[in-house]
């Protein structure tokens, strides 16, 4: 099942380590807030991400206070409109 929407989709996990890296997200157009107030976050797997329809991903890693690394480099930001 594919969703438009993630925004706020993991807001506050308490997870060290989240793997995204199967998750198909050529149909979503809202990240923002997606990971935002995860404190004890250490690593994210978020390699595979298509953004290329994604709008906004305003406020997507607020507050990721542990996060080691964070790879986005495959990111498309095209049609972003809010970071």
């Amino acid at each position: 099942m594919r969703t438009a929407d993630l925004g706020l989709a993991f807001e506050g996990s308490d997870d060290k380590k989240i793997d995204l890296s199967n998750l198909d997200t050529s149909e979503v157009v809202n990240m923002a807030g997606m990971f935002s107030y995860c404190k004890d976050l250490e690593h994210l797997n978020i390699s595979n991400f298509n953004t290329s329809k994604v709008r906004s991903m305003r406020d997507m890693f607020s507050f990721c206070l542990e996060l080691k690394s964070l790879d986005v480099r495959n990111f498309n930001t095209s049609n972003v409109l809010d970071m």
